[in-house]
């Protein structure tokens, strides 16, 4: 997929984060700073991480700037309420800057941490799947703590295989 309208890709990269939080919705509040294992990153740094390379990496660099991305522990937001909104906070100020980038900043070159020189679009389609990479853990996690998570798309994988019919009988 070539980024090369950022209305459509912003449109489109709204819709991944509106899936991001159906999930951190069922994210028990008790839980937010549980990790699987000691020095791994919690629920809360998952969340917190997110929002803070969505801002402080990408919006930076997309802007011609090194990163300044410095880590997503609970210094940044502590409780499940201050996370969700810095969440949101984060996310809100990197849509600014991102709609400021207009059709032809998708073009331009930026500079990622690794000082790799790469298109605009490249670097924002890039984010997406950084923030799928990061939702698929929050799936594990939430799992392994017991918690019933929402389907991506509707139906879960069960349901799917339910309303479908056998390979090789279509």
């Amino acid at each position: 997929m070539e980024v090369t309208n950022i209305d459509t890709f912003l449109d489109y990269y709204e819709r991944i984060r509106e899936r991001t939080k159906k999930l951190i919705a069922v994210v028990p509040p008790e839980q937010l700073e549980w990790a699987y294992l000691p020095g791994k990153f919690t629920i809360g740094d998952v969340i917190r991480h997110i929002a803070n390379i969505e801002r402080y990496m990408y919006a930076e660099t997309v802007q011609g700037r090194p990163s300044a991305y410095q880590g997503c522990d609970s210094s940044y937001a502590k409780g499940y309420e201050n996370t969700l909104a810095y969440f949101d906070t984060m996310h809100a100020e990197s849509m600014a800057i991102f709609r400021n980038i207009g059709n032809e900043g998708l073009q331009r070159k930026c500079m990622t941490p690794a000082g790799i020189e790469i298109s605009t679009g490249k670097w924002l389609r890039a984010m997406t799947e950084h923030e799928v990479h990061h939702r698929g853990e929050l799936y594990i996690y939430l799992n392994l703590l017991g918690v019933k998570t929402p389907p991506i798309f509707t139906l879960t994988a069960e349901e799917v295989a339910a309303r479908s019919i056998s390979p090789g009988n279509s």
